[in-house]
């Protein structure tokens, strides 16, 4: 399937798939929807609610790698202990990556040597990218997941519905909630209907919020203590 490199509207980049008319992260700005919904609207606000010294984060969808890479920054900043596991079918591969330069998008020291180590790893290991964040990379399908109260935060980042509605449904979204700590957080991009449906249907407390630049709408599910 052919791919192609772009620039977003905020001079940030990302991978474009003319068959599906679809993009990897948001044509109104890559960087700037990643930091919205996935550090914003969702680890600073699980930061705010429970205060952690450390934590676990999963990726659904892993892609570019690019939540990781401001996953990182977010860890050092708070001071915080991240472990990070992104969930990958389809890896990109090491030419795409080089094409992205993302470490021009940030402000951040040595942007581009934290990427390069995000992606070097061999997947299915564990490694250590600082003292405050570890990463692992998983290569399968979402419904091959079986994690059980293993995470506090899930960035939900996979296609969207339209092009993948089968990533998107109560079977799915079980495996999420099963994956959740009691109070834990899933965030996505997506404010579809039948995608509040579906997170509700499984147990899910679910908030429309403000989305990022192009999108009026996101979501943000909890999974409750009960």
């Amino acid at each position: 399937m052919k791919r192609e490199i772009i620039k977003t509207a905020d001079g940030s980049s990302t991978i474009f798939i003319p068959e599906w008319n679809e993009h990897y992260h948001s044509k109104h700005g890559a960087l700037q929807e990643a930091l919205h919904v996935f550090i914003d609207t969702g680890l600073q606000h699980y930061l705010r609610i429970h205060n952690p010294e450390k934590m676990n984060i999963f990726e659904i969808g892993f892609g570019t790698g690019l939540n990781a890479l401001i996953s990182y920054y977010a860890a050092e900043r708070a001071g915080i202990e991240i472990n990070y596991t992104g969930v990958e079918a389809y890896p990109v591969s090491n030419e795409e990556l080089a094409a992205l330069e993302y470490a021009q998008s940030l402000s951040e020291d040595n942007a581009s040597e934290v990427f390069l180590k995000l992606h070097e790893g061999s997947w299915g290991q564990r490694q250590e990218i600082s003292p405050f964040f570890t990463l692992q990379k998983e290569q399968m399908f979402f419904s091959d997941i079986q994690a059980e109260n293993a995470c506090d935060l899930i960035f939900f980042d996979a296609f969207g519905p339209r092009v993948q509605p089968d990533l998107w449904t109560e079977e799915i979204f079980t495996r999420m909630y099963r994956a959740l700590r009691h109070r834990g957080v899933l965030v996505t991009y997506s404010a579809k209907g039948s995608v509040r449906r579906a997170m509700q249907a499984v147990g899910f407390l679910v908030e429309r919020l403000p989305g990022p630049p192009g999108k009026r709408e996101m979501l943000r599910a909890t999974k409750p203590n009960d």
